[in-house]
């Protein structure tokens, strides 16, 4: 359970439903995803970073700046290529490599963005813009990466779910 106003995160082990420990974070943590062998990526939305969590240890390895982007909101990982894929609130969408923290790519998306999604199936990642566009990228190759459309979508339609077996998008909105 991420903190805000604390900059850390609980931990809980979902087995016991108890909480193991916390880690804590140098700024607002605002999503996180797995890479599934043993790490967790947490964007920090007032530092523009990600930090890289050790889950046996619970401690931060590494922090590592997004830019361009800037304040990070959407966080997606594509784990075969080890692959973040990072909405930023300045109109980007930063791709890094998540085992070094370099970034590879960084591509134009829409404004008012809050969460992001990549479809391992299709290749596609999402951010979900609140102008009201869905910004659709395709993964050509491993340092490949284009735009393929800005769908219109209903404003403010900012978050999103993405469910991989049927590859469909689902947006929420007011």
């Amino acid at each position: 359970c991420f903190n805000g106003g604390s900059n850390n995160a609980t931990v809980i082990d979902a087995a016991e439903g108890k909480a193991v420990g916390t880690v804590a974070f140098s700024g607002k943590p605002e999503f996180a995803v797995s890479d599934e062998r043993g790490r967790f990526f947490v964007n920090l939305e007032d530092k523009s970073e990600v930090n890289v969590i050790d889950v046996k240890t619970l401690k931060v390895t590494a922090k590592w700046p997004i830019a361009p982007g800037d304040e990070p909101t959407g966080l997606a990982i594509d784990t075969k290529n080890n692959r973040l894929f990072i909405a930023s609130g300045n109109k980007k969408m930063i791709v890094m490599d998540s085992t070094n923290g370099k970034v590879v790519a960084d591509l134009p998306s829409g404004s008012g963005t809050d969460g992001a999604e990549f479809d391992p199936g299709t290749g596609f990642a999402f951010s979900p813009n609140g102008e009201g566009t869905l910004t659709v990228i395709h993964e050509d190759g491993k340092d490949k990466f284009s735009v393929v459309e800005n769908v219109k979508t209903e404003p403010r339609a900012r978050t999103m779910a993405l469910d991989t077996s049927t590859h469909k998008v689902y947006l929420p909105t007011a």
